[in-house]
């Protein structure tokens, strides 16, 4: 019989208290409260643990986890200027790395078909020494760097689907090929950075694929760089393990950014990374970054789920929401992706 897809999820996401902060301990109620209208989507729930030390400090200094630990002890305070800290913000930030760890030993052990790991806080913004964009650890590239190093693998590739660009992963992988980093992220909008010439260096250059956007764009520019660009580097490189930096404040929804995808969008984009992954029998997780617009966000991350899981309406099951879901998106082949493979193609012959 195939084991049941998992959630990954941990309590102490609740005790990271921001107050009335857009990353907010009421994104994991909002979350937990779609799925469980819909029965969990026949994923078995998964409580994480605390990522190891050692697992931690292979992405992030010793003296970096310490500062953020005596932070988080010092209590409520700010670590940036969009970053805040709280008493049970470090052990948060553990179980969210922790399961994303975690997912990694599910998929790599055949035990889970495909699973998502839903923590807070979020972590792409992170880097390697540095916390931000209300981010501390940086739980998919901590996930990276472990299967890569106690997994055993050659090749991860990371789509990052957030609307706002992932800098930290960015960064923690540039000069490495043996992750290929690709974000799809709103420009210009925070971080300020994913230019679309920024491609990695030394060896890994051609590894860091920015594809940035404008302000506006929606379901069909964001789709097809993922039918297009996304699902067509993987064919061409062979990922031995597809992660997702989930993040939602992509949708029309959502307070922080101007970008218009819908519930159904980010099922498209799921069914496009679930089957290109299929095919190179490639184990696909998820990570939840970012997504503010708590209706939209649990209507969204219940979209991905069911497709991980097999099914094939998406959002369309999204009750009292904006009728965003439902209808098909088309995966036509956008200006946008047609400049994006013509640029590529200096590392990625088979894109042309």
């Amino acid at each position: 019989m195939t084991p049941a897809p998992v959630f990954l999820e941990h309590p102490s996401s609740l005790d990271h208290d921001t107050g009335s902060h857009p990353e907010q301990a009421a994104r994991i109620p909002a979350i937990e409260g779609e799925l469980a209208k819909r029965d969990w989507l026949g994923f078995t729930r998964v409580r994480s643990p605390e990522v190891k030390r050692e697992t931690l400090c292979a992405v992030h200094p010793e003296r970096y986890v310490e500062a953020i630990e005596a932070a988080s002890a010092r209590g409520h305070g700010h670590v940036d200027p969009d970053t805040l800290v709280s008493a049970g913000s470090f052990e948060a930030a553990l179980h969210g790395a922790g399961g994303a760890v975690a997912l990694v030993d599910t998929l790599l052990a055949g035990d889970a078909p495909t699973g998502f790991s839903a923590h807070r806080p979020p972590g792409h913004h992170a880097e390697s020494a540095r916390a931000m964009g209300f981010c501390l650890f940086n739980s998919v590239a901590v996930a990276a760097r472990h299967a890569l190093d106690a997994g055993g693998l050659e090749r991860v590739m990371i789509l990052d689907w957030d609307v706002h660009h992932g800098n930290g992963t960015n960064d923690i992988f540039h000069a490495s090929n043996e992750v290929l980093f690709v974000s799809i992220h709103q420009s210009p909008l925070y971080p300020g950075t994913g230019a679309a010439s920024d491609a990695g260096s030394g060896a890994g250059a051609g590894f860091t694929v920015n594809l940035p956007v404008a302000p506006g764009s929606g379901d069909e520019v964001f789709c097809s760089l993922v039918e297009h660009v996304v699902s067509p580097l993987a064919r061409e490189w062979g990922p031995q393990l597809v992660l997702v930096s989930a993040g939602y404040d992509a949708h029309r929804e959502d307070p922080l950014a101007n970008c218009t995808v819908s519930d159904e969008g980010f099922a498209t984009m799921t069914r496009s990374v679930s089957s290109v992954a299929g095919e190179l029998g490639a184990p696909l997780g998820a990570v939840l970054e970012g997504g503010y617009a708590l209706g939209a966000l649990g209507r969204s991350v219940a979209a991905t789920m069911e497709v991980l899981a097999g099914g094939s309406a998406g959002g369309s099951g999204s009750a009292g929401g904006s009728g965003s879901a439902g209808a098909a998106v088309e995966l036509a082949l956008t200006p946008v992706s047609r400049a994006a493979l013509a640029r590529l193609a200096t590392w990625w012959p088979g894109l042309g």
